[in-house]
C-alpha cells in the first residue's frame, strides 16, 4: 500500500483519539499532509491542527473560512457514542457533519474523496427510511422536535442508531451530487471496535452488545479500519461511489444470514 495518498492534501476529523489518530497517523506515514481537527487538542500525525467544535454551527462555519483550498480528502470521523444526550449527538453526527461537508465542497480539490465514518449500528437502515426521510433537512435549531415526533431519544442508543443509518443513506444519495467534479463519497461501518468509547457502547447496548461480542472472534481495532479509510482516499478508488463498506469481522454478515435463515 506504499504511496497512496502521496502528496494529497486530507483533513481528518475526529483527530485526536480512536479511529481518527489511527488514520492521521497512517496518512502521514504514507505521505499525505494531514489537516486534523478535533475539540480536544492533540497535535500528533497532523501538518496542521484545528480545534473546533463540531455541535456549534458558528464553530463549524469559522472552520470553514480558516480551510486552505486544495483539499483531497475529507475523513468525517468525529462522532459521539449513544451515552450522549440525543440533541448533542445528533448534533455532531449528522448535522454538524453534514454542515461541514457541504460547506466544505467549494474547498475540494477536484477529484477529492469524501469517506463517512458510519457504524454497523446503521444496517437496519432500511426500516428508518421515514424517519431519514423526515431528517433530510434537519438543522440545529429544530432537533428537539424531531426526536420527540420521530422517537430518537437517548434511551437504549436509539439516537446513535438514527445518527448511522441516517449517514449510510446520505452517502448513498450523494453517489453522483458532485459527479462532474469527480468528487466522490463513500462511508466505512467499523463494528465493535476497542477505542475509548467501547465502554460507552457496552454500557448503552448491555445484553445485545455483549452478545455481539460472543458472536466475533475479537473486537476490531483502530489499525483494522484505518487502511481502509485511506483505500478509499486513493485514486485506486475513484469508480467506488455512495458505497458503503462494512468492517465488522463479518459481523453484518451474520446478522443478514440469520434475518433469511441462511
Amino acid at each position: 500500500m506504499r504511496n497512496l495518498v502521496k502528496g494529497k492534501r486530507i483533513v481528518v476529523t475526529g483527530s485526536a483519539s480512536g479511529i481518527g489518530w489511527e488514520t492521521s497517523r497512517i496518512l502521514a506515514e504514507q505521505g499525505a499532509e494531514v489537516l486534523g481537527v478535533d475539540v480536544n487538542k492533540n497535535f500528533d500525525n497532523v501538518e496542521e491542527f484545528y480545534r473546533a467544535d463540531l455541535s456549534d454551527p458558528r464553530a463549524i462555519d469559522a472552520l470553514i473560512d480558516v480551510m486552505p483550498e486544495g483539499i483531497d480528502g475529507l475523513v468525517n470521523n468525529a462522532g459521539l457514542p449513544p451515552t450522549k444526550d440525543a440533541n448533542l449527538l445528533l448534533r455532531v453526527n449528522l448535522v454538524g457533519l453534514k454542515r461541514l461537508t457541504y460547506g466544505m465542497i467549494g474547498k475540494l480539490s477536484d477529484g477529492a474523496s469524501i469517506v463517512n465514518v458510519a457504524s454497523l449500528a446503521g444496517i437496519g437502515w432500511p426500516q428508518a427510511v421515514n424517519a431519514i426521510k423526515a431528517s433530510e433537512h434537519l438543522d440545529f435549531n429544530n432537533l428537539d422536535q424531531f426526536i420527540e415526533q420521530w422517537r430518537v431519544s437517548s434511551e437504549g442508543g436509539r439516537s446513535y442508531f438514527f445518527s448511522k443509518e441516517a449517514l449510510i443513506v446520505w452517502t448513498m444519495q450523494n453517489r453522483w451530487t458532485w459527479r462532474e467534479r469527480g468528487i466522490r463519497m463513500n462511508a466505512v461501518s467499523p463494528g465493535p471496535v476497542d477505542t475509548p468509547i467501547l465502554k460507552d457502547f457496552l454500557e448503552t447496548l448491555g445484553q445485545r452488545a455483549e452478545e455481539d461480542r460472543k458472536a466475533m472472534d475479537r473486537p476490531g481495532t483502530a489499525e483494522d479500519i484505518a487502511p481502509i479509510i485511506m483505500f478509499l482516499l486513493s485514486d485506486m478508488t475513484t469508480w467506488i461511489r455512495g458505497a458503503n463498506i462494512p468492517s465488522d469481522g463479518g459481523m453484518s454478515s451474520n446478522i443478514l444470514c440469520n434475518m433469511q435463515g441462511l
